[in-house]
This record gives C-alpha cells, structure tokens and sequence, in this order.
C-alpha cells in the first residue's frame, strides 16, 4: 500500500508530466506550421525565381533580335548612303559642268536656259 503522501505526490508528478506534454505539443505544432511556412514560401520564392529567368531570357532573345535587325538596318543605310553619296558626286559634276558651259544665248539668261532644257530634253528621248 502506498502512503498517504504518495498519492498527492503522484498527482502531481502526474500534474506536471501532463503541462510538460501540452507544452511540448503547442511547441511541437507550432514548429510544423513554421516549417509548413517555410516551405511554402520556399515553393512560392523558386516559382518568382523561375518567372523572372523566363523574362530574362525572354528580354535577352528580345535584346538579341534587336541587335541582328540593326546590323541589318546599318548595312542596308550604309549602301544607300553609298549609293547616295555616288549621285551626289554625279550631280555636282554636272553642275560644274552646266556653270562652266558658255550661256548658248550671251546677254539672255532665259534663252540660254530655255535652251539647255531643250537639250536635255532631247537627250532623254534618244533611246
């Protein structure tokens, strides 16, 4: 048989063994939704990580593309101005050839100029 003592003893050992259980239950529960948490954070953070490499390639195809149509454009300018350049040096010499010809009536500036068109004129309609 057990004291008198013994029982309330036991009580409360059974007392304190069973706050010590609920303690470490709440800490215990608290812990798993921490870690529940966590991981859904975890899962949340790669999937911003993965969207933002997507826009980063997407940006960097995008940039790339870019980049080859103004290469394509710049080759394509340079020729024109080539080209440009080359009339340009055309016309002039034909300027200076048309300011260096004698007036085709001397004294009229009109007549001689009605009369280069003429020229020109028949000029062109030669094949």
């Amino acid at each position: 048989m057990m004291g008198p003592k013994v029982l309330p003893a036991m009580g409360l050992a059974l007392l304190a063994s069973l706050a010590g259980n609920v303690m470490l239950a709440r800490a215990y529960l608290g812990q798993r939704d921490a870690a529940a948490a966590a991981a859904e954070r975890v899962t949340s953070v790669k999937g911003e990580r993965d969207g933002a490499r997507s826009l980063a390639n997407a940006c960097s195809d995008a940039v790339q593309d870019l980049r080859e149509q103004a290469e394509k454009r710049k080759s394509e300018a340079d020729a024109a101005r080539s080209l440009a350049a080359g009339r340009a040096r055309d016309h002039e010499r034909r300027a200076d050839e048309i300011l260096a010809t004698a007036p085709a009536v001397p004294g009229d500036a009109c007549a001689s100029a009605q009369h280069q068109v003429d020229s020109w004129l028949q000029r062109r309609a030669r094949p």
